[in-house]
């Protein structure tokens, strides 16, 4: 029997009325965090919002179209791209999130093996959770550079524009409702770029140049045939593809599957954590039907398409699973809409313009909040989970973890005939947090109450 208070099931088709009207609601859910990711990391977000459209239609396949769950940019990803970026450009970002996904294929065939159990096992909140708060501590001076620094020279015009930008995202959170307290963020980049809009026709200064927005507008409205007017409209974006673009075979670097690789360890624990959230949203349990090894492999295979794209690495968005909440609308039917959407949305030329002429301090703004957050749902995992930081053990992990992802320590490991092996960042204190955790004694204090996964739905 249905349950009442769902207004559509999981694979239950809307009415086509209401069908694109659901779908656009969780384009907009993720839509200011999916392109954040690219514009910090110098990706295109074009091909970011065709990447997480493509990976959702994908997970959706895997998981039998069981799982209501929109694929976006992930965050944790964000400090190993601009890694990469630095040794191999962008092939190496994407030979890095290929296995990243090929990881994921790995856990998922060992999870149908194995079971669950030793997940947590592997992955203890007292290394999962101080890995996350360096994810967003490690993130802070890029949100601060880019809200205030102009050409590495301060500027309190730009400033300016990332405190408004900043106040109005964190008035949305608090005091909006419904579905539009689901799209902060959204709402305070159209505000702040909006802000910045005025203050350069005020002061002269450029906050914002729109004139790409300009070029693009007045070629669509000067087309005299079809033909013009289509190709004014779409626009083919800057793919990345391997043996086009770049040869992957001679780019290939060991440096790239270290500095990527390990943030699979923390991208797991939050979809999981998301899985869980959701199975209680909708009255099932995903982790059984259709299983945690499928949700796993759908996002891995979302993770691959990106990296033969040329976009971000791909996860589970905790405001798409918000707007399930709200809505009670859990048809898999509006997902995918929503994925055919962005498909879309990334090939309009004028929509890529706008998106690419949002002002940095816009940006910055944002940034404030959720790199913040993400390091207060890192805390937050700690309290949920009850670890005792009393514990010498639990504080000597997660001390370690705190100081080598934050300071930036890495290692070069000289490497015979090829380019050193590099070892960076949060991958580096996530992989020292884990050792330390299997070789220091008394392993049972660092799971706390075994609450690993609950936490972690607020995390990108």
């Amino acid at each position: 029997m249905k349950n009442e208070n769902i207004v559509l099931d999981v694979q239950e088709v809307p009415k086509l009325s209401k069908w694109w009207l659901f779908s656009l609601q969780h384009l907009f859910a993720m839509f200011g965090s999916t392109i954040l990711v690219p514009y910090l990391t110098d990706l295109s977000q074009a091909v970011a919002l065709i990447s997480s459209g493509l990976g959702t239609l994908a997970y959706l396949l895997i998981t039998r179209g069981q799982i209501p769950a929109y694929l976006g940019s992930s965050f944790a990803f964000i400090t190993p791209i601009t890694s990469a970026m630095l040794i191999g450009g962008t092939g190496g970002v994407m030979i890095g999130s290929f296995f990243a996904g090929i990881v994921y294929g790995i856990l998922a065939i060992c999870i149908k093996m194995f079971g669950t159990k030793w997940i947590i096992k592997v992955l203890p909140p007292v290394v999962v959770g101080p890995v996350i708060i360096v994810i967003g501590l490690g993130l802070a001076p890029t949100a601060v550079d880019m809200a205030m620094n102009v050409n590495n020279e301060y500027s309190g015009i730009h400033f300016s524009t990332a405190i408004v930008t900043l106040l109005i995202t964190v008035i949305g959170s608090l005091m909006f409702k419904g579905f539009f307290g689901l799209i902060p963020i959204l709402i305070g980049i159209i505000g702040g770029y909006l802000y910045g809009l005025i203050i350069t026709m005020i002061t002269g200064v450029k906050v914002l140049d729109a004139s790409g927005v300009s070029a693009a507008w007045s070629e669509i409205i000067s087309s005299e045939s079809l033909t013009e007017l289509l190709s004014s409209i779409f626009v083919m974006p800057d793919f990345v593809i391997p043996f086009v673009t770049y040869n992957p075979i001679e780019l290939f670097n060991w440096s790239f599957l270290f500095i990527m690789v390990p943030v699979a360890i923390v991208t797991v624990a939050e979809h999981i954590g998301d899985q869980m959230v959701l199975s209680k949203i909708a009255g099932r349990n995903f982790l059984e039907k259709p299983g945690l090894h499928r949700s796993i492999l759908g996002d891995g295979v979302a993770t691959i398409i990106a990296s033969l794209v040329g976009g971000p690495p791909n996860t589970t968005y905790g405001e798409n699973i918000g707007v399930l909440a709200i809505t009670r609308v859990f048809s898999v039917f509006v997902i995918a809409g929503a994925a055919v959407l962005a498909i879309m949305f990334g090939f309009v030329g004028i929509i890529t313009e706008l998106i690419a002429s949002i002002p940095r301090p816009v940006m910055g703004g944002v940034s404030i909040l959720l790199f913040g957050i993400i390091a207060s749902s890192g805390l937050r995992m700690l309290i949920d989970n009850q670890i005792d930081l009393g514990n010498k053990r639990n504080l000597i992990i997660s001390s370690v973890i705190l100081v080598i992802g934050i300071g930036g320590a890495y290692i070069e490991i000289p490497i015979k005939n090829a380019e050193n092996l590099h070892i960076a960042g949060m991958a580096l204190s996530a992989i020292i947090g884990l050792l330390l955790n299997l070789i220091l004694p008394g392993k049972d204090s660092g799971y706390g109450n075994g609450q690993l996964f609950e936490s972690s739905e607020d995390n990108k």
